[in-house]
């Protein structure tokens, strides 16, 4: 065997592509020598699209279908190379194929808060945002051209990093110029998503790529504001301010009632019926019908209660108070009041034990008498 014969063994009569990858957009064909035989099989499948580069200059585009590589087929890469007709040696040029399918679920989001303002914040408020979009290569040559160059094996990986700097600018500038409120940017994701899409679809033409989906996920809000917005959508929930309260009167009576049930004490029992009946009073009241005035009437001013006492205690050598009646109750089942405790109020001239002063001899309970001998 020739030294011409074992060359020509070595050039490949079929160019062809098969991926089994999911992230691959661009590939280019590896030959030896990047020489390719005249009248090679040039195979291109669905989804792809294949393009010859001669000295990194952009010749022929072939779509999906097996053609014969001959200056018939390469119009443009003959008059780049000289060819005359009936050319029939190999000729050397790089073979690049593109997948054209679509790329679906390609991450973009906000790498760091940015400050928008809202008509209920005047101060502005840092938002985060997170969604997916979905492109496809449908002009090969502008996309060798502007984005891979010469790169032999280019991935999405490699373009996203790109695109998502342009979607999460152009979302900064489609909130500011929307006007929409932070309270419902949620409800308008979709509309705001079409408006950014429609705006990159362009910038993405520029580079021979198509964008044909953009997608708003998720709205994130620092955990402060968060936190106040999930307030204001509880208070919404809930719509009947008394009905609500009445509702959480009536649980927290029955929680005392059990506690004090399953504590078997007279004196734990006592105050948690004592508090009972007063929040049953209050309850009364917030569940009673407010009697409206005649017209033209004036309203007539609240009967004044009888005075509340206030003790002031020392405890730990500092004062604490001062408590009324049902606040002496809670020091007293917390272990804060006892009979040591010294108390003092308005009219006393100094501070005294509680065991001393009667309005408070109720809370410790009777002492028994001595046992007889």
């Amino acid at each position: 065997m020739g030294i011409w014969d074992k060359i020509k063994g070595e050039l490949i009569d079929i160019v062809q592509w098969l991926d089994d990858s999911n992230d691959t957009l661009l590939y280019r064909f590896e030959r030896y020598g990047n020489e390719i035989k005249h009248g090679a099989k040039l195979v291109v499948r669905e989804g792809q699209q294949a393009a010859f580069i001669n000295e990194g200059r952009l010749a022929d585009v072939f779509g999906p279908g097996t053609y014969e590589l001959t200056t018939r087929n390469l119009p443009i890469l003959a008059t780049l190379k000289g060819w005359k007709y009936g050319f029939e040696s190999p000729f050397k040029a790089e073979c690049y194929y593109a997948s054209t399918r679509r790329f679906r679920d390609l991450k973009w989001g906000t790498r760091h808060p940015i400050t928008i303002r809202d008509p209920e914040f005047p101060a502005g408020i840092q938002i985060r945002a997170f969604g997916t979009y979905c492109v496809r290569i449908n002009d090969v040559g502008k996309f060798i051209t502007e984005i891979a160059g010469t790169d032999g094996h280019f991935t999405t990986d490699e373009l996203t990093n790109d695109l998502r700097n342009k979607i999460v600018s152009k979302f900064q500038d489609a909130i500011g110029e929307s006007g929409v409120s932070i309270m419902d940017m949620a409800a308008n994701a979709e509309e705001i998503g079409d408006v950014i899409g429609q705006a990159m679809a362009v910038k993405f033409a520029e580079y021979g790529v198509e964008l044909t989906e953009l997608l708003i996920e998720n709205f994130s809000l620092p955990p402060e504001l968060d936190k106040i917005f999930q307030e204001r959508q509880q208070m919404g929930m809930i719509g009947d301010m008394r009905r609500y309260q009445q509702f959480k009167t009536a649980g927290a009576i029955e929680d005392m009632a059990n506690n004090a049930g399953a504590g078997g004490d007279m004196a734990g029992g006592g105050m948690g019926m004592g508090m009972g009946f007063a929040m049953a009073q209050q309850m009364g009241n917030v569940m009673a019908p407010q009697a409206q005035p005649a017209p033209g009437m004036a309203a007539p001013p609240p009967i004044p209660g009888p005075a509340v006492v206030q003790f002031f205690l020392a405890v730990n050598g500092q004062q604490a108070g001062p408590f009324d009646a049902n606040g002496l109750r809670q020091q007293v089942a917390t272990g804060q009041l006892t009979r040591e405790t010294l108390v003092w109020k308005q009219g006393m001239a100094s501070w005294a034990k509680a065991g001393e002063v009667a309005e408070l001899s109720s809370l410790f309970g009777a002492a028994p008498p001595p046992i007889p001998g």
